[in-house]
C-alpha cells in the first residue's frame, strides 16, 4: 500500500512539474531584453523620397465545407461534411478569425495584403505596414524586425492590421476549439516573410517625392454605428498622397479611417479585407458604375490604416448602407454591401484629395518610439497564454510587452496605438456615471489628438501589437447594476484589463509630448 501511494505521489509530482514547464514555455519572454526607445529630431528641411509596395499573403484554402445545420460553425458532429479536394483524408482548416470559433474558410473572395509606405528624408527612413489580418502580436513584429535587418535602411518599421474579421487567426483565439489555437503556424511565418518582402520592396520602388496632405473630418461617419455608450466616433478621412517629383505620377497614399472591417459579418467564410479591398481598388483605379468611370483614381499604391475602432466602430446589419448609384440600401451583410461602403468612401477620399490639399516638398521626420508593460489582468487571456492558444509574448509572468510612437513630418503628426482605442480617448467624450465598476472620474484625459501638433493628426490603430480594447477606466462596467441599458457590453471580456487605458494613455501621452519638434 505504501509503495502505491509513492508511486501516485511520484506520477502526481511529474505531472506538476510538467504542467508548470509548459505554462512557463507558453508564457515565457520570447524576446528577452527587447526594448525600443527612440527619439529623433528633425534635421530641417530636406527634399523627400518615398516608396510603395503591396505584396499579397493570401493563403491557398485546399478544401471545402458544407454548413448543412446554418449555423455558421464547421461542427462534423452535428452533420456538417467537406470535400477533401487535395485528397490527404483529412479537414485542412483555416479558421476565420472574428465572430466565434469553427468558422472555416471555405475559398477566397479577394487577395490579402501587406502594404508598405516607405517615408524618407535623407537621414530617417520610416516604414508603414498595413497587413490585411485580425491583428499581429507584439513579438511577431520583432520577429520581423530582426528579420528585415538592416538591408532596407529602415530606421523605424511598424507593422499595422487592418483588423479585416475575414481573414485566418493569426492569433489562436478562433480556431476549431476554445482550447486549440486557430493559428496555421506554416501561415504565420509566410505572412512574416512576405512583409519583409513587402518592405523591402518598397524601399527598393524609392522615388524622389512630393507630398500632398488632406482631410475630411465629418463624412467618414455616414457608414459606420458606435455600438456602445457613449457615442463617440472619430468620423475623419485622413490622406497622405506621395508623388513622383520627377514626373508627377502617384507613388502611392496612406488613408486612415476608424471602422471594423466585419461588414460581410460572420456568416461569410470567403477570405477578404473586407471593405478595405474596395477602398484600395477606388482610390487606385476609380470609382464605376455599371462598367463607366465615375470617380477617376489616382493610381499607385493605395494602403489603407485604420484608427480609434473601440467602442465599437462597426458597420452591422442593422446598419444600411445605400449604394452611391441608386436607391438600393443593403442592411443585409454581402459583397455588395461592404462594395456599396467602399465606392462611398472612396469617392469621398478621391474628392478630397483633389479639394486644395496642403503641398509638402521638403521636410524631415522627427520620431518618439518606446516600449512598455501591460498588466494582462484577463483571466481567460492569461488562461489562454498558459495554454498555448494566445502566443502573446510576455516581459513577465503575466506583464505583455507592447509599443506606442508618434512621428511627424512637415504638417502631420502619426499617432500609433497598439490595439482597438476607444474614441473618447482619443478625442473626448470619456463618461463617468453612477454605478460603474470604478469610482474613478475620467483619468485619460485630456484627449490624445488635443495633444497632438500638426494640422493632420492621423492615429494608426493595431500598431505593432493588438492588446484588445483599450477602455477607459471609468466607462469599465462588468458589474450590475449596468449603466447602460441593465446590461454587459461586448469590450471588457476582448480586453486585457481596467487598467490598460491608464497605462496606455500615460505611455502614448508621453511619448506625444516628448516627440522632438522645431
Amino acid at each position: 500500500m505504501k509503495k502505491s501511494f509513492k508511486i501516485t505521489g511520484i506520477v502526481f509530482t511529474v505531472i506538476i512539474i510538467i504542467a508548470v514547464v509548459f505554462a512557463y514555455g507558453n508564457a515565457r519572454d520570447k524576446h528577452p531584453y527587447y526594448a525600443l526607445d527612440l527619439n529623433i529630431r528633425s534635421a530641417g528641411e530636406a527634399p523627400l523620397m518615398a516608396g510603395f509596395a503591396a505584396v499579397p499573403i493570401t493563403p491557398e484554402i485546399p478544401d471545402r465545407w458544407h454548413d448543412n445545420d446554418n449555423n455558421s460553425r464547421y461542427e462534423p458532429n452535428k452533420g456538417d461534411t467537406y470535400d477533401d479536394l487535395n485528397g490527404n483524408g483529412k479537414f485542412d482548416a483555416y479558421w476565420i478569425a472574428g465572430f466565434g470559433y469553427k468558422r472555416a474558410a471555405n475559398g477566397v473572395h479577394d487577395d490579402l495584403w501587406a502594404r508598405t509606405m516607405v517615408i524618407d528624408d535623407g537621414r530617417t527612413r520610416i516604414a508603414v505596414v498595413s497587413v490585411d489580418l485580425i491583428g499581429l502580436f507584439h513579438s511577431e513584429v520583432i520577429d520581423i524586425r530582426k528579420m528585415l535587418g538592416g538591408d532596407a535602411g529602415v530606421t523605424y518599421l511598424t507593422v499595422a492590421s487592418t483588423h479585416t474579421h475575414e481573414a485566418p487567426d493569426i492569433m489562436g483565439i478562433w480556431g476549431g476549439s476554445y482550447i486549440i489555437s486557430g493559428v496555421n503556424k506554416q501561415w504565420r511565418e509566410y505572412v512574416k516573410r512576405r512583409v519583409v518582402q513587402s518592405v523591402t520592396e518598397a524601399a527598393g520602388n524609392i522615388r524622389p517625392a512630393i507630398l500632398r496632405f488632406s482631410q475630411n473630418l465629418t463624412d467618414g461617419g455616414d457608414t459606420v454605428a458606435d455600438t456602445r455608450e457613449p457615442r463617440v466616433f472619430d468620423n475623419g478621412l485622413r490622406m497622405l498622397q506621395a508623388i513622383d517629383a520627377e514626373d508627377g505620377h502617384t507613388l502611392g497614399t496612406l488613408i486612415q479611417w476608424s471602422n471594423h472591417p466585419e461588414t460581410l459579418w460572420g456568416g461569410n467564410f470567403l477570405i477578404s479585407s473586407d471593405f478595405p479591398h474596395y477602398i484600395r481598388e477606388a482610390v487606385e483605379k476609380g470609382v464605376y458604375n455599371d462598367g463607366n468611370l465615375v470617380e477617376e483614381g489616382v493610381g499607385g499604391v493605395a494602403v489603407y490604416v485604420n484608427g480609434a475602432i473601440g467602442g465599437l466602430m462597426t458597420t452591422n446589419p442593422s446598419l444600411g448602407v445605400k449604394d452611391p448609384f441608386g436607391d438600393t440600401v443593403y442592411s443585409k451583410p454581402s459583397f455588395e454591401k461592404a462594395r456599396a461602403q467602399g465606392d462611398t468612401v472612396g469617392m469621398i477620399i478621391l474628392r478630397t484629395m483633389r479639394d486644395e490639399p496642403v503641398i509638402v516638398k521638403e521636410a524631415s521626420i522627427s520620431l518618439r518610439a518606446k516600449t512598455f508593460t501591460v498588466p494582462l489582468a484577463n483571466k481567460l487571456f492569461r488562461l489562454g497564454s498558459i495554454l498555448g492558444v494566445l502566443d502573446t509574448g510576455m516581459s513577465g509572468w503575466m506583464k505583455k510587452r507592447t509599443e506606442g510612437a508618434v512621428w511627424s513630418i512637415g504638417p502631420a503628426e502619426f499617432l500609433q496605438i497598439p490595439g482597438e482605442l476607444y474614441p473618447e480617448i482619443l478625442n473626448g467624450g470619456i463618461a463617468a456615471l453612477p454605478g460603474r465598476d470604478y469610482e474613478t472620474e475620467p483619468v485619460e484625459t485630456p484627449p490624445l489628438r488635443e495633444l497632438m501638433g500638426g494640422s493632420f493628426r492621423f492615429a494608426i490603430g493595431l500598431a505593432n501589437d493588438e492588446i484588445g480594447y483599450i477602455i477607459p477606466k471609468s466607462q469599465w462596467d462588468t458589474k450590475k447594476p449596468f449603466v447602460y441599458n441593465g446590461k454587459a457590453y461586448y469590450g471588457e471580456g476582448n480586453s486585457a484589463g481596467p487598467d490598460t487605458a491608464p497605462v496606455v494613455y500615460r505611455e502614448l501621452a508621453k511619448l506625444i509630448k516628448e516627440l522632438p519638434r522645431p
